[in-house]
């Protein structure tokens, strides 16, 4: 008889992951997780607490996933890295930010905070007061996750289902009327690249710091 493996809270935390990220946030459920895992679902409760502790635990994954910076290199460069990093891995888990965006994951943990830790650290170096470092952190977060959003939605992406993307606008935006916003949307290629995206904006916003930063002579060695 085939011994089964321990179970553990890693190794639901793993199995939760390969879930949502195949199938999406929809289709994790406590009992179709433990069907995964081959178990009974209140097996899982000796895991975790419940489906919003499962959540935060993905979450907390994908936040420690995310690779720092060489602490060696000045502040901004420090900022760019750790702001590519964070985008890039959890655009390797697009579900899982969802329910950062949708309110359903908010994981308090070292682990999770320390993305956010190392930027606060970078501001705090360009000599940003607490408001302007908390104001900045905002907006790195809304640039990540709300270029995540609009990615995973169909908008800067190849559209999934097609009716959700560029087309829609294309066919319902008058250029008479629109001009503008129908010269983009014209213009627009379904192929382009998201990160390509994500990579300038984020420029923009490592140069608008940069500006503002009473420590301006402590920035990037590349800006």
């Amino acid at each position: 008889m085939t011994r089964r493996e321990t179970l553990n809270r890693a190794k639901v935390a793993a199995a939760a992951l390969a879930l949502v990220d195949a199938e999406g946030i929809e289709a994790l459920t406590m009992r179709r997780l433990a069907g995964e895992l081959g178990v009974e679902a209140m097996s899982l409760y000796n895991h975790v607490k419940n489906k919003t502790d499962l959540l935060d635990t993905l979450a907390e994954q994908v936040f420690a996933s995310v690779e720092r910076a060489d602490p060696g290199l000045p502040w901004a460069d420090r900022l760019r890295i750790t702001v590519g990093n964070l985008y890039r891995e959890f655009s390797r888990h697009p579900a899982v930010s969802k329910t950062l965006v949708g309110d359903q994951a908010n994981p308090t943990s070292e682990a999770a905070l320390r993305p956010a830790e190392d930027i606060l650290e970078a501001l705090f170096q360009a000599g940003f007061d607490e408001k302007a470092a908390r104001q900045a952190l905002i907006a790195v977060h809304a640039l990540v996750f709300g270029t995540l959003a609009l990615s995973t939605s169909g908008y800067t992406t190849p559209p999934r289902p097609a009716v959700h993307g560029l087309d829609v606008f294309r066919r319902a935006v008058d250029p008479a009327r629109l001009p503008h916003f129908a010269r983009l949307v014209a213009t627009t290629d379904a192929d382009s690249d998201p990160t390509e995206d994500f990579d300038h904006a984020l420029n923009l916003l490592i140069t608008g710091l940069v500006a503002a930063a009473p420590n301006t002579g402590h920035g990037t060695r590349g800006l």
